[in-house]
């Protein structure tokens, strides 16, 4: 099996499996305690924050461990939040954030309601790279804004974010920025003048059960937990010292190892962007071309079902993800394409591990072609209801039926008008209010607008030859 989801969690890091065997058993006891072998799991503990530290330019003392790159998200924003409370309750978050950022954001909203209190959340935009929109990342800072948060990296695209321009729009407003750094640190660095930061150790090839949460001295924080003597008492709980230790030798070895080996990933990711345009028809791949991660590419191939592709690339031996509607149980697109406003289904990230064969990503690119024209074939056979005329010009109904089929029936359709005819297609899939305007967007056909229905919305489209 080639594994293709490093976006996911990347594989572990042999020298992280090593140096945890090792610390069951050297750092098993309390290092809170005083005998030896509290002390020495102390030590081992002070030694993986230092490490940490100096990987990240910070000070130790400003470094805690959570146990995942999410309780580390929603410790870091509760607890400024919390802190900053007296400022206001104003939270700005990008568009295109992890969903544990959105959540935490809701989460806040909940609590103030409950206290009586109302906490606007203003979420800015993207472009159709997934890059973030400074000067409406800008212009949302206020005077009551207790904090912003904006990814250094995007985990489904893989678009590096505009860091430094954020970090200069906070400190004009005095603003205190957290960076959620879990796709980009042993990778690129960040660049400075955030105030909290927050990681995942899987990400970078550490053990999963390990988070950093990164704060910054001078910024306002209270935890939003009862209180704990541990990890500054930032974070609650006994340390689990030998998995700490492996995810700090992890970014050590990586931090070292990167350059060369990111350019690698970086070349064959240019490659698979290349000739995934050149082979696979009507496919749209997505995220900065430039400014990215050296390991993720995402693409959308039109009228595949993204389910049914994820299942033929793994039965081919491909571990790939998706962010298609089709392959999630709440049938809801993923909301970084949503925002982005590109295609969703038949949708797939390519995330390559440290260590990847070129060959594998050769068989993957000359596989890749006849998978798809096999699942588009099965497509087109399926029968559809015969579209009907009138005075909207021809409607096709796509009611109860799913992506990419509304898109499918479509670009069916639409080829039997004359130049200048509307299309209505009636759907109530969620993902359509996003593919189709995105197919016509690929296509040059027009996107006229869409009318909410009894059941579902009509989407007007109009023909262009």
């Amino acid at each position: 099996m080639a594994y293709f989801d490093a976006a996911s969690t990347e594989p572990l890091h042999p020298a992280a499996k090593a140096a945890f065997l090792s610390t069951l058993d050297e750092g098993w006891a309390d290092p809170a305690r005083g005998y030896y072998d509290g002390r020495r799991a102390r030590m081992l503990l002070d030694a993986a924050r230092e490490t940490v530290a100096s990987v990240l330019g910070t000070r130790s003392d400003e470094v805690s461990f959570t146990t995942s790159g999410t309780q580390a998200v929603q410790l870091g924003m509760l607890g400024v939040l919390a802190g900053r409370r007296r400022v206001g309750t104003h939270l700005v978050v990008g568009a295109v954030e992890h969903s544990c950022v959105l959540h935490t954001a809701d989460t806040h909203a909940a609590r103030s309601e409950q206290r009586g209190t109302v906490a606007e959340i203003t979420r800015t935009g993207v472009d159709r790279t997934g890059r973030l929109d400074v000067s409406a990342f800008a212009s949302a800072l206020r005077a009551d804004t207790a904090l912003a948060c904006a990814q250094s990296a995007n985990h489904e695209v893989g678009t590096v974010q505009p860091i430094a321009e954020v970090v200069t729009a906070c400190q004009e407003a005095g603003v205190p920025l957290l960076v959620d750094a879990a796709q980009s640190v042993g990778r690129l660095s960040v660049p400075d003048g955030w105030s909290v930061l927050t990681a995942s150790a899987h990400k970078w090839g550490g053990p999963a059960g390990v988070g950093l949460l990164v704060v910054r001295k001078g910024t306002r924080y209270a935890s939003a937990l009862p209180y704990d003597e541990r990890e500054a008492r930032r974070v609650p709980g006994f340390e689990n010292v030998p998995a700490i230790v492996a995810a700090a030798v992890a970014l050590g070895a990586v931090s070292t190892e990167s350059a060369g080996e990111d350019r690698r990933l970086s070349a064959l990711v240019d490659r698979i962007r290349t000739r995934v345009r050149e082979t696979v028809p009507d496919v749209e791949v997505v995220g900065d071309p430039l400014h990215r991660l050296p390991h993720i590419v995402t693409f959308s191939c039109l009228y595949v079902d993204g389910e049914a592709l994820l299942t033929e690339l793994d039965r081919a031996g491909f571990a790939v993800s998706s962010g298609s509607s089709c392959t999630s149980s709440t049938l809801t697109p993923s909301h970084v394409l949503e925002a982005m406003g590109v295609l969703s289904h038949g949708n797939i990230r390519v995330s390559l591990p440290r260590g990847t064969a070129e060959a594998e990503v050769d068989r993957f690119l000359a596989l890749l072609p006849g998978l798809v024209a096999g699942l588009r074939a099965v497509v087109a056979h399926t029968p559809a209801p015969t579209p009907a005329a009138t005075e909207e010009g021809v409607v096709v109904d796509a009611l109860g039926r799913r992506c990419p089929i509304p898109v499918i029936e479509l670009a069916k359709r639409i080829l039997d008008v004359e130049d200048g005819t509307l299309v209505t297609v009636l759907s109530d899939d969620e993902a359509s209010a996003l593919d189709i305007p995105a197919w016509c967007e690929m296509t040059g056909n027009e996107f006229i607008h869409t009318e909410p229905r009894p059941q579902g919305n009509a989407y007007v489209v109009r023909r262009h030859a």
